[in-house]
């Protein structure tokens, strides 16, 4: 699940003096990692042509000094559930409504960039699935770090209409099981819906950006893992493409929307809510795996811990530090084909706080 609300991290009001002294240290460290070339001690490519966004809240630090929401209080548990530990992790992606060759391929070339072979300079998308691979299943058996597409279904004429349901999405399923045909993946499979600009679902943008969840035996035939995100660019931008579009209430307050990497709201706002969801299918898929709370109905899941921050510092509607290119373009990881994608950060296991290859520390 992706709530709209912010994440609830702990921030400590701090002294002018320990501002100064933090700007100090950081700008020392930025100017000690660009004269040294090694590669071992520094991942972010900090050539003149980018730069980090050095833009702060005003008078507020993050609790944690090493990771961003860090905290003893976040109740992260295993209840004894699979996690997609058979390699690879065959995603078959099906196209509800109209797309646009460009914006598939945008979208896949996300995809394709989780895994390890793809060759991208740090910090990486293939560097942000690593922190899945450290989840567990019962067996010891870890979150495969191998993805792959292993099929794509156009459902050109909404079968189901321009309004969808949970439920009804289940039914686009499978209508693209039936007509694509895709296997019937129980082990390895994974199934990724993305409505169009023009599809309207359930609570899309009033409560979720996407979601996720498994097939019932009486709508698909068989229980499947399966994700749904929607291209919010016509309905709801300021709510599911933060932070390249801005709700109105944050009009002339704080930096502005944020230029996105491939020039597409929609499309690059999508990017982020399909790395928090497919997160949170790789660690929870049939629900009863990794999350916090009680209420497995309602689970907050390691997406949901991160939601709005995408680099060191980041909390309180502070996204963090994150880079520019030579035109304003903001990111915090690369891809294949040269691509740049900005994907907030999950939660590590390991360090029990909010993780991503682009920490400054």
């Amino acid at each position: 699940m992706s709530p709209l609300s912010s994440p609830h991290h702990v921030f400590f009001v701090s002294a002018l003096l320990f501002v100064f002294l933090f700007h100090l240290f950081t700008t020392t460290a930025y100017a000690a990692a660009s004269s040294s070339p090694s590669p071992s001690s520094q991942t972010l490519n900090m050539h003149s042509e980018y730069m980090i966004n050095p833009k702060l809240p005003p008078k507020a630090l993050s609790s944690s000094k090493k990771f961003e929401g860090s905290s003893n209080l976040v109740n992260l548990r295993y209840h004894m559930g699979p996690v997609l530990s058979s390699s690879p992790i065959n995603i078959y992606l099906i196209w509800y409504g109209l797309w646009s060759p460009s914006h598939k391929l945008l979208i896949k070339d996300f995809l394709l960039s989780l895994s390890p072979s793809t060759k991208a300079p740090s910090p990486s998308v293939s560097d942000w699935w690593r922190t899945l691979s450290l989840y567990t299943d019962q067996t010891g058996a870890n979150v495969s770090r191998t993805v792959l597409i292993a099929g794509e279904y156009s459902d050109l004429k909404y079968s189901h209409g321009n309004q969808l349901t949970r439920l009804s999405i289940q039914q686009v399923i499978a209508t693209a099981v039936k007509s694509a045909p895709f296997p019937v993946d129980h082990r390895n499979g994974v199934y990724l819906v993305l409505s169009s600009q023009d599809v309207v679902v359930q609570d899309f943008c009033r409560a979720v950006c996407g979601f996720h969840y498994f097939t019932f035996p009486s709508m698909v035939g068989y229980t499947l893992p399966y994700a749904w995100v929607g291209n919010s660019a016509k309905q709801c931008p300021e709510v599911c493409a933060y932070p390249f579009a801005l709700p109105a209430y944050m009009a002339g307050g704080g930096p502005g929307a944020l230029r996105p990497p491939n020039k597409d709201v929609g499309v690059d706002g999508m990017i982020s809510v399909i790395g928090h969801e497919l997160a949170e299918l790789s660690t929870n898929p049939l629900v009863n795996a990794w999350y916090a709370g009680e209420d497995p109905t309602a689970p907050t899941e390691i997406g949901d811990l991160c939601e709005g921050l995408y680099g060191t510092g980041g909390g309180g509607g502070y996204i963090g530090q994150v880079m520019r290119d030579r035109e304003g373009r903001t990111y915090n990881m690369n891809g294949r084909n040269g691509r740049k994608f900005l994907v907030q950060w999950i939660w590590s296991p390991i360090l029990k706080a909010c993780a991503g290859p682009n920490a400054l520390d």
